[in-house]
C-alpha cells in the first residue's frame, strides 16, 4: 500500500484481539516502523512522480492537442518505401564529415530517425537526430525535445541529475515496495477486525482520514506495485543494459574480438534484409551502427520487435558483419532485457490505447490522494496525545 504512514503505538492497539493469536506484538511493531519510514523517506519523491507522471501519460494526445506532432503528407502516386541506405546518404549529407550511429522506426507513420555523430563513440551531447520520410528521403521535423513536456520527462527520469539521479529515484521506488508491503502485512489483521472498506464517518477527521487512506491504498495495491516495480526496473536501465553488453552480447561476438573494424561499413538496408529474413513476421525497429554504444567495432545490430502490441516489445537481436552482410548470429534478447523493455510501455499504460491511459491516470491520482493523506496521518499524530490516537485506532 503505497505511503500508508502509521505508528506502533496505534497499530498495537488496533491490531490487538484477534491478531493477536496470528501477530505478536513485537512483530506489528516492527512492521509499523518499517513501513512509517519507508513511507516518510520516499513520500515527496513520489509525490513528485505521480504530478509529473500525469501528463506523460497523455504525452502523444498533448503534443496532437498543441501541434507539436507533425502530421505526414500524402503523396501523390504509388508510396513505395526508399532504400534505407539512399536516407541515410540523405541524413549524413546534411552533416557532413559525420557517421551514422543509430537508425529507428516510428511504429504509427513511414519515418526513418536517423542520429549522427563526429564518430562512432561520440557522447551524446556531439549527437544529432534527424528525421526523413521513408517513402521520399525529405526530411521532416524531428521529434520535440524541447519545451514543458521535455522538462517534465527529464524531471521524472532523474530531476536533472543524470546517472546519479536515476539510481537515487530507483532507492525510492524501492522504498515505495517496501511500503507496499509493509502496509499489505499491517492491514491484515486490521481486516480481521473490521469490515472490508470500514469508513468510521461519525469519529474524528484523523480516524475518517486513516480508513480512507487504508481503503484507498488496498485498492490500488496491484497498479501500485505494478508501477513500483517498473519504475525501479527503469531506473537501472544502463547497469541492466551493460550487464547484456558484457554477457549476451560477448557471446554473440566472441570470434571477432581480433578483427579490425571496418574503415566504410556496408550497406543499412542489406544487414537488415539479412536479419529480417531469418525472423519472417518481425519488423525492424532499431539499428547500431559498428562502433556504437549498442554495437560491437564489427557490426550492425538489428532490433526486431514482434507484430502484437505484447510482442512488439519483445526483442529480438541480430548481429550482422558489417563488411560481408552476413548474418553472424540472432538471438531473443535474455530475460532480464525483456523485463526491462516490458516495463518501459507498462510504467505509463501505453499498452492498451486511451482507455488504458486513463485508467492510468485515475490511478495515478488516487495514488496522490493516499501519499497526501499518510503525510496528514503522520503530522496529526505528533500533535495529539498517544493516548488519545490508541483510544481512537482501537475503537
Amino acid at each position: 500500500m503505497p505511503a500508508r504512514v502509521q505508528y506502533a503505538e496505534c497499530d498495537l492497539v488496533a491490531f490487538s484481539g484477534g491478531a493477536q493469536a496470528r501477530m505478536s506484538q513485537s512483530t506489528i511493531q516492527i512492521w509499523s516502523w518499517l513501513h512509517k519510514w519507508s513511507s516518510l523517506v520516499c513520500t515527496l519523491f513520489l509525490l513528485m512522480l505521480c504530478v509529473t507522471g500525469l501528463p506523460l501519460i497523455f504525452h502523444h494526445e498533448i503534443e496532437h492537442l498543441t501541434g507539436e506532432e507533425y502530421v505526414m503528407p500524402d503523396l501523390p502516386g504509388d508510396d513505395g518505401l526508399e532504400s534505407l541506405d539512399t536516407v541515410l546518404a540523405e541524413a549524413l549529407a546534411s552533416r557532413p564529415g559525420e557517421v551514422g550511429l543509430f537508425m529507428s522506426f516510428d511504429e504509427d507513420r513511414p519515418v526513418v530517425n536517423v542520429t549522427s555523430g563526429p564518430a562512432y563513440d561520440a557522447p551524446e551531447r556531439q549527437m544529432t537526430l534527424m528525421s526523413l520520410d521513408w517513402r521520399s528521403a525529405d526530411f521532416v521535423p524531428p521529434p520535440v525535445e524541447e519545451g514543458i513536456m521535455a522538462v517534465i520527462l527529464q524531471l521524472h527520469i532523474d530531476m536533472f541529475l543524470g546517472l546519479p539521479g536515476k539510481f537515487f529515484l530507483g532507492a525510492m521506488g524501492a522504498l515505495f515496495v517496501v511500503a507496499i508491503v509493509s502496509g499489505v502485512v499491517l492491514y491484515a489483521p486490521f481486516m480481521r477486525k473490521h469490515d472490508f472498506g470500514t469508513l468510521r464517518v461519525s469519529r474524528s477527521r484523523r480516524v475518517k482520514w486513516l480508513d480512507w487512506h487504508n481503503l484507498l491504498g488496498i485498492v490500488t495495491l496491484a497498479w501500485a506495485s505494478v508501477v513500483g516495480l517498473t519504475g525501479v526496473i527503469n531506473a537501472f536501465s544502463e547497469p541492466i543494459t551493460a550487464t547484456w553488453q558484457a554477457t549476451q552480447l560477448g557471446e554473440m561476438t566472441a570470434g571477432y574480438r581480433e578483427a579490425e573494424p571496418p574503415a566504410e561499413p556496408g550497406s543499412i538496408q542489406g544487414a537488415i534484409d539479412a536479419v529480417t529474413t531469418a525472423a519472417p513476421g518481425m519488423r525492424v525497429q532499431f539499428v547500431a551502427f559498428p562502433g556504437g554504444l549498442y554495437s560491437t567495432d564489427h557490426h550492425y545490430a538489428v532490433f526486431l520487435q514482434g507484430a502484437t502490441p505484447l510482442t512488439k516489445r519483445l526483442l529480438t537481436v541480430g548481429l550482422v558483419d558489417a563488411v560481408t552482410g552476413e548474418l553472424t548470429d540472432i538471438r531473443p534478447m535474455p530475460w532480464y532485457m525483456q523485463a526491462l523493455l516490458l516495463s518501459q510501455p507498462l510504467h505509463f499504460g501505453d499498452y492498451g490505447g486511451l482507455p488504458m491511459k486513463i485508467l492510468w491516470a485515475l490511478l495515478d491520482l488516487v495514488t496522490i490522494v493516499v501519499l497526501g493523506s499518510g503525510v496528514y496521518l503522520w503530522l496529526a499524530r505528533r500533535k495529539r496525545p498517544v493516548r488519545t490516537l490508541m483510544a481512537e485506532a482501537g475503537a
